[in-house]
């Protein structure tokens, strides 16, 4: 409205505005602006909630009065809404509905792309500016996908994964690394983007839940869903009941599909220790196929797209084939497809010589690590391997680049001295661009590892106690230094003494526990955050955790601290389900007689009924009531009532809080809870057929766009053409690169039989 009228409006927080959203000021003469949000609410309700602004109106006396909503108008509702107003209306022009306002943003693009708010709007651009972050990675999973068509070999798996997402529209690709479930997901989702369905490729389940939309067809990608290592108890308790929600939701939209791949021992892991996954009623088994199995043709055609879509020189192709090595990389019992793309990139092939390469090529099937270990430790310089063991720090997902150099820099400094490096100001910078295609990708401001074995490899190649007690005195960050302490528990015969001495170099960083905030605004983003550090309830547990392993006081007074802040330092979306928790490991830790501070049980209990007193919705409540049932016996029956008063709140005043959703799963995953809660703490049946009543005519509402031919038409092949593939096919196959056959052709049996009996 001020770039239309050329003016600018004073902007107020939150809090009761008397009449006023905006204001302009100039000698004697003023403008009020108020705005409305009622978009899917009747002209009824408009008109009420109008007449009772009448009073500050006429209060204000402004002289110019203009009126914006959200709600389409007619020149009636605008007639009716003008003798509302009064005579402060200089004229109906004054007032601004949808179809007003959404010529002003198409007037103003640059206004569209600066206001997070007007996603309401529905238009794609604001869907991209919403979610930028995910919306790069999508268009860099696309790219990645169309390149790796070049060499894809289809096999019967793209039928069965179609076939699956089809019947029950989720799919989980699981197993071993490197046998190309990734490959696979990509394939399928490409198919499915060839049929107009929208790729979200996501990297969390908030994402997932923040970016479906029932009104379109949308395909989500998931990689490695249960982490880029290994999984933890405390890391899947975060996300399995998010998961088994986020399948629910999907199974429930006939317009989404969602593809999730995990490597086949993290999977089974995670299943012994979530109840989500292993629970009957979601039966997860259903949505999974394991793949790995390839026949001789396909094993044979991977190998030849790879020779051919790298450019691998024609004189290293002619050493394979003449050293008669094609055969036994085909027929390797350790034949995996990343081996094979690693093999065959040029800048690996750059060095090494054409007479060396079978040799080299062979090797690598036999020992894996050799792809990323000669690479680390040989071919680039200290300051890049330290830019890749700050990213191993980092989440499983990657890191903004920012969030990477401020790792980089605590840690690589620390190494240097210690190993009398030199440095300086530009490593970082340097040691980026060198690692950038091989060891990492960039996505956006987003850092990943190129593939998860290399933070598998990390992983081993980081087994050395000392080195990961220096690492312990540069890491600058709470979540790098929690997952280093996470990394160093994992370490063969930890002792007790030595966790304390590992534990107890932490100790510098208590101060930032308590100081530095948890989300950080998004450069050029106004009203956007990113969440930047460990939660306020993670960071009580870690430092009571490290309280008890090391006996340092600094440690519990940093948790007290934190605790004191009571609600304004937490919500219950971060904090909901690890307060209680907390609260419960702490009481029972009291009741065994254990030394813990009772001013820290009475501030954490504080924090858990400050919680429950702000506005919750269904889901925080269930989130909350989950994680004091687990604790049952160790919690206060006082919590529960503080609970019980949460939810009879939440239900009385949820159908005046349902303006902002736009979600009919959502709604439909909240009467369900709703229902749950109210028979667990015996609501009154009629305020809860009100929310009901409410949830139905909000879901009303939103059903305006109905999408037809969810299911997708492509098939994939089922069979690969022939299951014969012989010595014959090889030869004729890789003789097509134009170097001779000849040397194939006459390869001896006994050959194979010696290699396979090699020792590995």
């Amino acid at each position: 409205m001020g770039r239309e009228l050329g003016v600018r409006f004073e902007a107020f927080g939150p809090g009761p505005d008397g009449g006023v959203d905006g204001r302009h000021a100039t000698g004697d003469e003023t403008v009020i602006l108020q705005a409305k949000h009622y978009r899917l609410s009747d002209m009824a309700a408009l008109a009420r909630v109008m007449k009772k602004e009448r009073d500050a109106i006429d209060r204000l006396e402004p002289d110019r009065y203009i009126l914006a909503t959200s709600r389409p108008l007619t020149p009636d509702n605008k007639a009716v809404l003008a003798e509302i107003v009064g005579p402060s209306l200089t004229s109906s022009d004054d007032i601004f509905g949808c179809e007003d306002l959404n010529g002003l943003v198409r007037k103003y693009p640059d206004i569209e792309r600066s206001h997070i708010k007007l996603w309401l709007s529905g238009a794609g651009a604001l869907d991209r500016v919403l979610n930028a972050a995910s919306h790069n990675f999508t268009t860099i999973s696309r790219q990645e996908i169309e390149a790796k068509l070049k060499v894809y070999a289809e096999n019967p798996s793209f039928k069965s994964g179609r076939d699956i997402l089809e019947s029950q529209r989720v799919l989980i690709i699981s197993g071993p690394p490197g046998v190309g479930k990734t490959t696979l997901a990509e394939m399928l989702c490409y198919a499915y983007i060839a049929e107009d369905w929208e790729l979200i490729a996501i990297r969390n389940l908030e994402e997932g839940f923040a970016r479906i939309d029932d009104s379109k067809r949308q395909i989500f990608f998931f990689d490695d869903f249960l982490g880029r290592i290994a999984l933890d108890e405390r890391a899947l308790s975060t996300q399995d009941s998010d998961l088994a929600r986020f399948i629910g939701r999907v199974r429930r939209t006939p317009s989404a599909r969602f593809i999730l791949t995990t490597r086949a021992y993290i999977y089974e892991q995670a299943r012994l220790l979530s109840e989500a996954l292993s629970d009957t009623k979601l039966n997860v088994s259903r949505y999974v196929l394991d793949v790995g199995i390839y026949t001789r043709r396909i094993r044979a055609r991977i190998l030849y797209n790879h020779l051919v879509v790298a450019g691998v020189p024609e004189a290293h192709i002619a050493a394979l084939i003449e050293q008669k090595a094609i055969k036994k990389i085909v027929d390797h019992k350790h034949y995996n497809p990343r081996i094979i793309q690693f093999m065959t990139e040029a800048d690996r092939i750059a060095d090494t010589n054409p007479a060396s390469y079978p040799k080299a090529f062979l090797d690598t099937l036999k020992n894996p690590d050799l792809i990323w270990d000669k690479a680390f430790r040989t071919h680039i310089a200290r300051r890049s391997q330290h830019l890749l063991i700050a990213l191993f720090l980092m989440t499983e997902y990657g890191s903004e680049i920012e969030d990477l150099e401020e790792v980089f820099a605590g840690i690589h400094s620390v190494l240097c001295t210690k190993f009398c490096v030199p440095y300086d100001p530009k490593d970082f910078e340097g040691a980026l661009r060198t690692v950038e295609g091989s060891f990492v990708v960039i996505s956006g401001t987003t850092v990943r590892f190129v593939n998860p074995s290399v933070r598998d490899y990390l992983a081993r190649y980081l087994s050395d106690k000392a080195l990961l007690s220096v690492l312990a005195d540069g890491v600058p960050t709470l979540r790098s230094a929690r997952n280093l302490f996470d990394h160093f528990m994992k370490q063969p015969d930890p002792t007790n003494e030595g966790v304390a001495t590992f534990v107890s170099r932490f100790v510098r960083l208590c101060a930032r526990f308590v100081t530095v905030e948890v989300w950080k605004r998004i450069p050029g983003e106004t009203y956007r955050s990113r969440m930047y550090e460990l939660s306020n309830s993670d960071r009580m547990d870690l430092l009571v955790n490290w309280w008890r392993l090391s006996n340092a006081e600094a440690f519990i007074a940093a948790a007290q601290a934190i605790a004191d802040k009571g609600r304004a330092a937490l919500s219950a979306w971060e904090d909901g389900r690890k307060l209680p928790e907390m609260l419960a490991g702490l009481r029972a830790a009291q009741a065994l007689g254990e030394l813990t501070p009772p001013e820290l049980i009475d501030a954490v209990q504080a924090g858990v009924s400050g919680l429950l007193a702000t506005d919750l919705d269904p889901d925080d409540i269930a989130r909350i009531l989950a994680a004091a049932d687990d604790h049952e016996r160790s919690l206060p029956p006082e919590l529960f009532a503080e609970i019980e008063g949460a939810t009879q709140r939440m239900i009385e005043e949820l159908p005046n809080n349902l303006g902002h959703m736009d979600s009919e799963s959502t709604l439909e995953d909240w009467g369900k809870t709703i229902e749950e809660l109210a028979a667990r703490f015996h609501a009154d049946p009629r305020i809860v057929e009100h929310a009901h009543a409410a949830l139905k005519q909000r879901t009303t509402q939103l059903r305006e766009t109905e999408v037809e031919d969810n299911e997708a038409s492509f098939t994939g092949t089922a069979d690969p053409p022939s299951d014969k593939f012989d010595d014959a096919a090889l030869a004729s196959l890789f003789g097509s690169l134009g170097a001779s056959t000849a040397a194939m052709s006459a390869v001896d049996e006994d050959d194979l039989g010696d290699f396979d009996d090699m020792p590995f």
